[in-house]
């Protein structure tokens, strides 16, 4: 039976949580997708051989250092947008179209992102980390509200 300390921290907990949860992963995500995007825009993401290396494969025209550039910029309007619920219908599907363009080297580079089946390299791991940002997502959209038909 739990104790009376136990209820009350239970109960400040969830009640925080349902009250400051949305806040928390729209600051999460600007975080994660502001910080990755400068990395990439001042030339020093450790991500960058990574997204060369898919850019040779699907876009060889395209020059490197520019589409990191471009990327980076990409992320960070991401991030920015979530910060704002009123942008979430342009948000989401720009963020499902980043998350596809970010898992493909799972499929198009298996000897960069995978060690041996369901063993990821570094990068791999940095890939798959990407289920939690599908999770939190979809948390985002389980709160807003629907349009009227």
């Amino acid at each position: 039976m739990p104790t009376r300390l136990v209820k009350k921290i239970d109960r400040a907990l969830i009640g925080f949580s349902q009250h400051h949860a949305l806040q928390i992963a729209r600051a999460a995500f600007f975080v994660v997708y502001f910080w990755f995007g400068v990395l990439k825009v001042v030339g020093v993401s450790p991500a960058s051989p990574l997204v060369d290396a898919l850019l040779a494969v699907t876009l060889p025209a395209v020059d490197p250092a520019t589409f990191n550039v471009l990327f980076g910029l990409f992320e960070m309007a991401i991030g920015t947008l979530f910060l704002f619920s009123k942008f979430d219908r342009v948000t989401l599907p720009v963020f499902v179209a980043h998350i596809v363009m970010t898992t493909l080297p799972l499929f198009l580079l298996p000897s960069l992102v995978w060690t041996a089946p369901f063993v990821p390299t570094m990068e791999g791991q940095y890939i798959l980390k990407n289920l939690v940002l599908v999770a939190l997502a979809a948390a985002i959209v389980a709160r807003m509200k629907k349009i009227d038909a």
